[in-house]
């Protein structure tokens, strides 16, 4: 998901296909190292020798912490340089490390599949960092904004990985039984009603009742972000359907009104539509984490399955899930806060004039940063090398 999925997601522009597989590869690299230490001294230190105790589980959560900072490069995707996404990253593993151990043991609050701590703080994040970062002459790279058939084919692939491999997401480090049995249960229904509800209104907005591709290569997957908080939850397979049909018209509707608005309107150019695929969503993730969590019962999960979901244990002995709701909502703000503010901040540091960015002409461009051959030099190469092959067999 974080090198494959992420990767080509990301490479529907026209002009920008290595900067999207490539830099996103350079960043994930980079942010799983980071993720480990950052992640280690606040979860995995020894104090007996002053080692950090590295397992599986700390790999799959340094996963996650890159996957919040990759959410945020989808804002700024085609106009930032390496070392300003390299900055990025840096920050952003930081801040997520922190708002990770505030939000999962300091308020106690549970987010199996990161709807809070990952798509939440990952959205606004990049969102902040984009309105910081505001190009008010961005249209003289317009002819490059969009995309072409075969880079949309690519973008399909990311986002088919995406999809197959959520509910593994979301499930990977839920309590092995009943609770991850739920997250994957969940997470798949989530995901293949927001793939029909994206459609249908898809047809229903455009002309001629034909679908946009942008919409079916993000908006299929705002269920699995919307369901992340609460998948581990007795949400119940009806509840998962309806996450993921609101999800699947609130994320469509926020790309065909949402992303020219806040463009136009608020100063935030937001490539990918990450607002309308992991912000929103995650929001309302977050917000039916609480509801679910209040609404649990002893009648329906057992003495036992409440300890264990919930992990009502150590300090958290006493607690009731009327309590445990309304810490998963201050879970939220947190997420909310620590996102948008660390963009701000993060963000005036990447408006200094030293990070090499380029120019408003020629952004979402590889030749910026890659040795890219001249399309016309390689139409003409596989010519002659077609005519020399057909020659020879004659």
């Amino acid at each position: 998901m974080i090198f494959v999925g992420f990767g080509f997601l990301m490479t529907f522009l026209k002009r920008y296909s290595f900067g999207a597989v490539g830099f996103n590869f350079l960043i994930a690299a980079f942010g799983l190292q980071w993720a480990l230490l950052m992640q280690g001294w606040f979860h995995s230190l020894d104090y007996t020798d002053g080692k950090i105790k590295i397992g599986v589980e700390n790999l799959i959560n340094a996963d996650f912490c890159v996957a919040g900072c990759l959410i945020a490069y989808g804002a700024v995707l085609g106009k930032v340089s390496p070392v300003q996404l390299m900055v990025m990253t840096l920050f952003g593993v930081t801040l997520f490390a922190v708002e990770e151990y505030i939000i999962l043991n300091l308020i106690h609050a549970r987010d199996a599949g990161g709807s809070m701590v990952i798509h939440t703080f990952g959205g606004y994040y990049g969102l902040s960092i984009s309105w910081m970062l505001y190009r008010p002459n961005l249209d003289q790279s317009s002819r490059l904004q969009g995309s072409c058939y075969h880079s949309d084919v690519f973008a399909m692939i990311g986002t088919l990985f995406l999809w197959m491999f959520w509910p593994s997401f979301n499930s990977a480090i839920t309590d092995h039984g009943d609770g991850q049995h739920r997250a994957a249960i969940n997470t798949y229904l989530a995901l293949a009603s927001t793939v029909l509800t994206t459609v249908a209104i898809s047809s229903l907005f455009q002309k001629h009742g034909k679908l946009d591709m942008v919409h079916i290569q993000n908006s299929t997957l705002a269920g699995g972000v919307a369901v992340g908080t609460a998948a581990e939850f007795m949400l119940m397979p009806y509840g998962s359907l309806i996450v993921g049909f609101c999800c699947g018209i609130i994320s469509t509707l926020g790309y065909i009104y949402l992303t020219p608005f806040m463009e136009k309107h608020l100063k935030i150019q937001d490539t990918c539509g990450i607002h309308n695929l992991h912000a929103m969503p995650g929001v309302i993730g977050g917000i039916v984490g609480a509801i679910t969590a209040a609404a649990a019962t002893e009648s329906v999960y057992g003495r036992e399955g409440l300890v264990n979901t919930f992990d009502f244990e150590g300090a958290f002995k006493d607690m009731v899930p009327t309590r445990q709701g309304g810490h998963q909502a201050a879970g939220l703000c947190v997420a909310i806060c620590f996102g948008i503010g660390g963009g701000i901040l993060v963000g005036c540091i990447l408006r200094l004039p030293i990070w090499g960015d380029a120019a408003d002409d020629n952004c979402f461009d590889d030749e910026s940063y890659w040795e890219v051959r001249d399309e016309a030099l390689q139409d003409y190469e596989m010519l002659m090398q077609t005519l020399h092959v057909l020659c020879g067999s004659r």
